[in-house]
């Protein structure tokens, strides 16, 4: 099948993100984005939110914790095992 439906299409939109997709693949989602103001309306609103996503993650800051900390949950993780 050379024209694919929408709802293929959009799964095929979120495989690419994820993964790699074949060129064949790669095709057939560009004829039917060339055809479909509704998925190329989704892909839009697809790549819109993984920018705010990537954004969003890259500004998380990262949390710092010592030696000492870890060490007083592991004692406190073998207390709450000895009592049970």
């Amino acid at each position: 099948m050379i024209f694919l439906p929408c709802s293929e299409v959009t799964l095929l939109m979120e495989k690419r993100n994820a993964e790699n997709i074949s060129s064949t693949e790669k095709w057939k989602l560009s004829l039917h984005l060339k055809i479909c103001k509704w998925c190329r309306a989704y892909k839009q609103k697809l790549e819109i939110l993984d920018d705010i996503l990537k954004r969003k993650l890259s500004q998380e800051e990262k949390v710092q914790i010592n030696d000492s900390e870890i060490q007083r949950f592991k004692e406190k993780v073998v207390e709450k095992i000895d009592i049970q």
